[in-house]
Formats: C-alpha cells, sequence, structure tokens
C-alpha cells in the first residue's frame, strides 16, 4: 500500500511539473505566434507610409479617430505591443490592447465581410481568442513577468 501512495505521489509530482512547464511552453507558443502576426503587419504599414496612410483615409473606416491618428496608433500597436509578448513585459496589458487593434481591424474593414473572406475573418476571430486567453491566465513562466513578479516582495 505505502508502496501505491508513493507512486501516485511522485506521478503527481510529475504531474504538475509538466503543467507548469507545459502550460509555459503553450503561453510562450500563443505570444510568439499572435505577436508576430501583428508584427508583420506593423512592418508592412511602415514599409509604404504613404500607402497606409491612403488606406486609413479611404479604405478603413476606423470609428472616432481621424484617419492619420488612427494610422499611427495602429502602427504603433503593431509593432511595439507585440515586442512587449515576445518578452512577457506588460504581457496583460499587452495583449488587451492587441485585442483591441484587433477588434478595430475587423470592424473598420467592412471588406473582410462584404467579400465573404471567411479565412481572413476567422483567422481575427482565432487571433483574439487567443489574445484573451493570454489577458486571462497570463505569460505563463517564460516571460519576464513571471521573473519580476518573484523578485517582488
Amino acid at each position: 500500500m505505502n508502496a501505491l501512495l508513493r507512486l501516485h505521489q511522485s506521478t503527481t509530482r510529475f504531474d504538475q511539473l509538466i503543467a507548469d512547464w507545459g502550460g509555459a511552453a503553450l503561453l510562450l507558443a500563443i505570444r510568439l505566434y499572435v505577436g508576430w502576426q501583428f508584427f508583420k503587419a506593423g512592418l508592412t504599414k511602415i514599409q509604404d507610409w504613404d500607402s497606409t496612410l491612403f488606406l486609413f483615409a479611404e479604405e478603413y473606416s476606423v470609428p472616432v479617430l481621424p484617419p492619420e491618428l488612427a494610422a499611427w496608433a495602429g502602427t504603433f500597436g503593431e509593432l511595439v505591443l507585440p515586442a512587449l509578448l515576445f518578452v512577457g513585459l506588460f504581457s496583460r496589458p499587452a495583449a488587451l490592447g492587441l485585442f483591441v487593434v484587433n477588434a478595430m481591424a475587423v470592424l473598420s474593414y467592412p471588406a473582410l465581410f462584404e467579400f465573404s473572406c471567411p479565412a481572413a475573418v476567422n483567422d481575427h476571430f482565432y487571433w483574439g481568442a487567443l489574445l484573451l486567453a493570454l489577458v486571462a491566465f497570463g505569460p505563463g513562466r517564460a516571460s519576464v513577468d513571471h521573473w519580476l513578479s518573484r523578485r517582488t516582495p
């Protein structure tokens, strides 16, 4: 009976180790994947700024913000917030900020729905769900946030 209890305890501890580090690896993969999607979009915007301004003025219908400010804000968000996600610094606010950028992209570009482009719409929904998972669960152990939280008294 004691041998069975020791076996159970050793596997339970092993399960916890897999859960802790497996979860950390999964959250790191989510941060890198989603962050890269937005970072690529930001790089595209800064490569041809005149086209970006044209698209925000003529094609996108960002609510409330003037087109030039929306272009600056969207590009800033797509470059800075993924960088924070990559290292896991201010991860929850960065993920929430990217969720807002993602929502604005879907809301301000009606052509996604008009041309029945379900793949593009689905990508935005998947990214939104993954970003909400990061907001809910945090960045995991493989992050600066986790390292800082262990250093704070």
